[in-house]
């Protein structure tokens, strides 16, 4: 019996989009969803205290019956960073390639749930049915080993998600993307391809992995008499690789520093994705052992976050490491964007120290994971899609990607630059945007999950810019009387030290302002609260054209 035209194929991002990073998109058919990755975003700088951002899933806590599976492109934090704290809510079947559900075993371990995760190894090449899904893996280069993109068999057709990917025709593990592959799913007929945008500006194509080593190779000839310390991306394994290579044909031993380094080469060792030669590696602690000349030291850092192994050591603060002028420092990496300030405070704070510094800039120690312009033109000639979706990316990057695929001859109205939340239909009779579901961002501080929202950073930021006054006072409502104080407290406004008249005047205008409120025949808590505050509101800004956030205590006796 022929299937009605209700039944459209849904395409609803919950992330990923006109942002960097908080990757996750839903594809829904009548009762069956499928989860393509789920990653989390680094805070914004008005984001005051806040530790990660990830995506707001309670369209999926709601049609949890729907869920069918999680499916992973790739192991980085931007496409399963979110996982630990999604399962909390739901507890759908995940599937990965081994070091993609190694490095998320890992994470999950540092988290307590509810459940046991369901976790589903597949290879490249495998297909999954879920529902009335079927999901072929496919592998692609990235900067991060086992990374695939995705073709979806739906009742609609197929949809294919390209993940994060470069075309590498000399890949460090040997193994190029299979576009022979992806050659045969377009010509079988594509409905639509959701196409990362990260290097959608940039003409050309993305370096290989390989001119990394030549410039390591060259690095580590001209500096045979330092200490060499390189920061770098912990997932890119085959960077890492490189390194312990180059290091030891040098004759270097070679030691890393930083959790999440530690994490990722352990898993990638485990797994087979790395091989680290005999005596080569060793711990952090035993490099006191070894001339500063016999050692490479690899690090977390190389975004300048504070905390890291690398800043601890810019700041003198690493435990094991002290950094110097017989040091030569190897940022390889490139800031995402945001980060430039962080990173410019550790190359200064580095310099200053007589540390030598390489970077970027200065000689090619990093190439870009992802894809630029002929390489998306590339994807997009295989595949010949219906439909094009830019996917991953600002919006700057999404219309970029929307003006390579007019290039490529797919009408104006085929492509959708989609919104996080915005519902995209396709059915027979077309495709077009229809709905809205919850979307958006969820805090994450310390152990709290979405316990901070607009209002508590509102205050933070009232906090952080102009600081605290507070009142606290004891009275008697019954009676009308001001027991005693108000005393003054004040943090982040004026040094009360070098302030003491100031103080003064607030504290009696604090007095004047409860005393008058005791007057009144009936005497409410909140109205003496509110008077205290406006009072001293409109006094400070006079004063000081500063607006501090005045908090009364007033305890009734």
């Amino acid at each position: 019996m022929p299937r009605k035209e209700k039944s459209k194929l849904k395409i609803i991002p919950l992330g990923g989009l006109s942002e960097i990073g908080k990757n996750i998109t839903l594809l829904e058919y009548e009762d069956d969803i499928l989860i393509i990755d789920c990653g989390l975003a680094f805070p914004d700088e008005d984001m005051l205290g806040v530790d990660l951002v990830i995506p707001d899933v309670s369209y999926l806590e709601a049609n949890e019956d729907k869920i069918r599976g999680m499916v992973l492109t790739h192991g980085h934090e931007d496409h399963i960073g979110a996982i630990p704290y999604v399962l909390r809510q739901i507890n759908p079947a995940i599937y990965g390639t081994r070091l993609t559900l190694g490095i998320l075993k890992n994470k999950l371990s540092e988290h307590v749930l509810p459940y046991e995760p369901q976790l589903n190894c597949v290879n490249a090449g495998d297909v999954v049915k879920l529902g009335q899904f079927a999901v072929e893996f496919i592998h692609v280069n990235h900067s991060i080993a086992d990374a695939c993109c995705l073709a979806i068999s739906t009742p609609q057709g197929v949809v294919v998600h390209s993940g994060d990917f470069k075309l590498d025709v000399t890949p460090i593990d040997g193994e190029m993307m299979n576009i022979a592959r992806l050659g045969e799913i377009g010509k079988k007929g594509v409905l639509m391809l959701m196409c990362e945008s990260t290097n959608a500006e940039r003409a050309g194509y993305t370096p290989s992995e390989k001119t990394v080593g030549k410039s390591l190779e060259y690095i580590f000839n001209t500096n045979p008499d330092k200490r060499i310390v390189i920061a770098t991306f912990s997932s890119n394994v085959h960077r890492v690789q490189q390194i312990i290579d180059v290091s030891a044909r040098h004759g270097r031993r070679v030691a890393v520093t930083g959790r999440s380094m530690l994490n990722i080469v352990g898993a990638a060792v485990e797994l087979g994705y790395m091989s680290v030669p005999d005596g080569v590696l060793i711990d952090i602690n035993d490099i006191k052992r070894y001339k500063p000349e016999e050692l490479t030291l690899i690090t977390t850092g190389s975004q300048g976050e504070p905390m890291s192994a690398l800043y601890r050591m810019a700041f003198s603060d690493h435990s094991q490491v002290m950094l110097g002028r017989g040091d030569l420092v190897v940022l390889s990496s490139s800031p995402i964007p945001g980060n430039e300030k962080l990173v410019g405070r550790i190359i200064n704070e580095l310099t200053k120290n007589g540390v030598s510094v390489l970077h970027d800039r200065s000689v090619e120690v990093h190439v870009s994971g992802h894809a630029c312009q002929e390489e998306l033109k590339l994807l997009i000639a295989l595949l010949k899609p219906k439909y094009f979706m830019p996917v991953h990316g600002e919006y700057r990057h999404l219309y970029a990607n929307r003006e390579i695929a007019l290039d490529m001859g797919i009408p104006e109205q085929n492509i959708f630059i989609s919104d996080i939340g915005k519902v995209l239909e396709i059915g027979k009779s077309g495709a077009k945007f229809a709905g809205l579901v919850p979307a958006g961002k969820i805090l994450v501080d310390g152990y709290g999950v979405g316990d901070v929202g607009n209002i508590v950073l509102r205050d933070r930021k009232h906090l952080s810019q102009d600081g605290i006054i507070i009142v606290v006072a004891s009275v008697d409502t019954d009676s009308h009387l001001l027991l005693s104080g108000p005393d003054v407290v004040s943090r982040g406004f004026v040094y009360v030290r070098e302030a003491e008249e100031l103080m003064e005047e607030i504290r009696q205008i604090a007095a004047d302002a409860i005393c008058r409120s005791l007057e009144c025949s009936h005497v409410d808590r909140i109205e003496l609260k509110n008077a205290v505050k406006d009072d001293l509101t409109k006094f400070l800004y006079a004063k000081t054209k500063r607006k501090p956030m005045v908090l009364p205590v007033i305890m009734n006796m």
